[in-house]
């Protein structure tokens, strides 16, 4: 759904805007972001290596994209991942002498 946008003026330090526009952040987006994860009922935080953090904002902090996007492959890696742990667990079953 399309959400009609608002403009506001906010204050940040002189550093983190430095930053921010080092590491290419659409820091209009980022807030946005941060406010949606803030306001939603149904936030995942998870902590990863810095290759995949680096991905992450090449491909959804650097893009203008959102989290939400995300969501569709998110899901297919926790159904593989399920996948894999079935397969693990059948396998220890199977070893299992009583």
């Amino acid at each position: 759904m399309q959400r009609g946008l608002m403009r506001v003026s906010m204050m940040i330090r002189r550093d983190q805007h430095d930053e921010l526009q080092k590491m290419g952040v659409n820091i209009s987006g980022y807030i946005r972001d941060l406010i949606d994860d803030r306001l939603s009922n149904n936030v995942i935080i998870i902590n990863v290596g810095e290759d995949t953090k680096k991905i992450y904002d090449q491909i959804i902090s650097h893009s203008g994209e959102h989290d939400r996007e995300l969501e569709p492959f998110l899901r297919d890696a926790l159904k593989n991942m399920l996948t894999e742990k079935i397969k693990q667990m059948q396998q220890l079953q199977k070893n299992f002498k009583v």
